[in-house]
């Protein structure tokens, strides 16, 4: 019988300490969370491996190391609004839900948002709430966020999305192209969004984030 506790904290000792991830909210929410419970059954053996996961077709779990510094990257802070794009079956909504005051998962797969529900409400996360609906639309209702997290790659973002974030605010995203990428960190103000590249990483991207004809990678 697979020992999950041991694995979790493996996980943040092997592959999240090592990688500069040390804020203790960010430590302690992913020593808590049980992320075997947000992957298929058919996957929880491997839930806490070092590689993304692939939760459906068109869906992926990020790796630990990789969602940790984004996380750390955008350093949530307790009173904080924050919109976790893409957010699959539930994972980084719940990890998410330990750093910020509320979070709002989305997720256009309505399979995923029913199991996500349902597995936040069964562990008692009561700051979080899953909804169904168009990734690059955002859900503009809860807004304005002081933080947005895209948890898929990206090669173009719609400004339907980014007048979401709050003037101050931090987006994440993983800027990808083929097998290269850097997740990038864009901080907001007015009407403005600067970008750093912060680390190396890359996912499959996600389809209303895919490449438009005038966009560049750079």
């Amino acid at each position: 019988m697979t020992d999950f506790n041991a694995e979790r904290t493996a996980m943040v000792d092997c592959q999240v300490r090592p990688s500069d991830v040390t804020k203790f909210p960010i430590i302690e929410a992913m020593l808590t969370v049980k992320r075997e419970l947000y992957v298929p059954s058919a996957a929880q053996s491997v839930a806490y491996v070092g590689e993304h996961i692939p939760l459906s077709a068109n869906r992926t779990l990020l790796d630990p190391r990789t969602f940790a510094k984004m996380l750390d990257a955008v350093n949530v802070q307790p009173n904080e609004m924050v919109l976790d794009v893409a957010c699959g079956m539930g994972y980084s909504t719940a990890v998410l839900a330990h750093l910020a005051e509320a979070v709002v998962g989305l997720e256009d797969d309505a399979v995923m948002v029913e199991a996500a529900t349902k597995t936040l409400t069964d562990q008692d996360c009561n700051t979080a709430v899953v909804l169904h609906g168009s990734l690059g639309k955002g859900a503009s209702k809860h807004g304005p966020y002081d933080v947005i997290i895209i948890e898929g790659g990206v090669q173009s973002i719609p400004s339907a999305l980014t007048k979401q974030l709050r003037d101050g605010g931090r987006i994440a995203a993983i800027f990808t192209d083929g097998k290269v990428g850097q997740c990038r960190i864009g901080f907001k103000s007015g009407n403005t969004i600067s970008w750093r590249d912060d680390f190396d990483a890359t996912a499959p991207v996600l389809a209303d984030f895919a490449k438009v004809a005038d966009f560049t990678f750079a």
